[in-house]
Parts: C-alpha cells; sequence; structure tokens
C-alpha cells in the first residue's frame, strides 16, 4: 500500500509540473508595468476573507504564541522548523542545478538534527552554512516556467499560478510527509509551521495595515519582490523566512 501511496504521490506531481508549465507557457507576458492580476476583483474578495480571518483567528493564535512562548523557546522552535525544510531545500537546489548549495542543505540537514538537537540548535548556521528556502515554485522559475497570473489564496495568502501549482507539489515532494506518512500528522505539522510563519510576520503585516492607502496592493508588491528575491538567491526581499 505505501508503495502505490509513492507512486501516486509521484505521478501527481509529475502532472501537475507539466500543467503549470502549460498553462504558464500559454500565458502572456505582462508589460513591465502591468500588475498581471485578471482576477483582481475576485482576489481582492478572497483578501478580504482572508484579513477577517487573520484578524479574529490567525493573528491572535500567532500573538498568543509569542506572548506565553519565551524568545529562547521560540527561537528554538523555529529552527525546528526550518530544518524541516532543509531535505525539500536541498532537492530543489539540486534540481536547480545548484549541488553547492544543496550540499550546504545536506550537511544543514545532518549537523542540525544531530549535534543541533533535532534542529533546535542552528549550529550549521553559526559554522557559516546559511539557510537559504527552496521550493518547487522557484525551481519552476529557474527552468524557465513563467509566474502566470496573480492569485490569491484562501488563508495561504499571496501567490500566482506558478506557485500555487509548485505548493501543491511540494506537498507530495516533501520527504517529511514520506517519513511520517501520516495526514493527520502531516496537516497538524502544517499547522504548527504556519503558527511560526505568522508570529514571524507579526510586524510587518501590523505595519502594512498601519501604513498603506491599499494593503491589498501594498502585498501584492510585496509577494513580487519577496518572490523575485527568492528566485534569484538575494535573500528573502520584504518578508522574512528565518527567525534568526
Amino acid at each position: 500500500m505505501k508503495n502505490k501511496n509513492n507512486v501516486r504521490r509521484v505521478t501527481v506531481i509529475t502532472l501537475a509540473s507539466m500543467m503549470m508549465a502549460a498553462l504558464t507557457a500559454c500565458s502572456p507576458a505582462p508589460a513591465e508595468d502591468d500588475a498581471n492580476d485578471p482576477m483582481e476583483s475576485i482576489n481582492r474578495g478572497v483578501f478580504e476573507f482572508n484579513q477577517v480571518a487573520d484578524r479574529f483567528v490567525l493573528e491572535p493564535v500567532a500573538k498568543g504564541y509569542r506572548y506565553i512562548t519565551p524568545d529562547p523557546l521560540r527561537s528554538r522552535i523555529g529552527n525546528m522548523s526550518d530544518n524541516l525544510s532543509e531535505p525539500l531545500n536541498m532537492i530543489h537546489a539540486f534540481l536547480q542545478g545548484d549541488f553547492d548549495h544543496g550540499m550546504v542543505s545536506f550537511w544543514r540537514f545532518v549537523l542540525n538534527s544531530t549535534i543541533g538537537i533535532a534542529g533546535m540548535h542552528d549550529v550549521a548556521g553559526s559554522a557559516g552554512l546559511a539557510l537559504r528556502k527552496e521550493d518547487l515554485g522557484q525551481t519552476l522559475a529557474v527552468w524557465g516556467v513563467g509566474d502566470g497570473p496573480y492569485i490569491v489564496l484562501p488563508i495561504m495568502g499571496p501567490s500566482n499560478l506558478r506557485d500555487t501549482g509548485g505548493t501543491v507539489g511540494d506537498w507530495f515532494l516533501d520527504p517529511v510527509n514520506y517519513v511520517i506518512d501520516d495526514t493527520s500528522t502531516e496537516i497538524w505539522l502544517a499547522v504548527a509551521q504556519g503558527i511560526v510563519t505568522r508570529e514571524r510576520l507579526i510586524e510587518v503585516l501590523d505595519d502594512v495595515e498601519e501604513t498603506s492607502l491599499d494593503p491589498y496592493v501594498t502585498m501584492r508588491s510585496m509577494y513580487r519582490q519577496h518572490r523575485a528575491a527568492m528566485i534569484a538567491n538575494r535573500g528573502d526581499g520584504p518578508l522574512p523566512t528565518s527567525g534568526e
């Protein structure tokens, strides 16, 4: 049964990647000043829903987590969350032809999982092996797949056609999910990582809400800068992904 599940997962990610490549290849390239947001009215509706959900659920949970969790412990939890992403970072670095950083991710996972006690301590980072997040959306971009139209996903927020397909594909591609091999545990792990991510973004999103004339446009711009920076390996852009 497990082998059948593995075959199914590989088949799904292959088909999803091919579909994303075909769809984005057929999408016209936007002009430099074009928002490439043909579904803006729908996206704004989803954005408003997300803001309500964030205001009454996600933000209070993130702030509650920050309030009850001491800084050192929160840092350790963040490191563990980052460490769980290293196998996927390694795979995508290799797929992008960046074998040097693929080995960096490999050794980060080995060192932090052992000497760093299950990833609680970023000993690899202290040794000069820096964290760099990679995902299928970035890999597809390196392969020449265009980003496609801008999309706002329920709860998950800003995305585009390529990155949405990449998010789905990464669920099947992530080696951690194969090790766990239990859907309920995978879901709870994703929820926990979501809380960690939202806590890291408290100041950024509060600033957008307080200072932006149009938070929707601001978030769209920030997302694109963030993704462009990650694809070019220039860091995280305006959105932090690490607690360090």
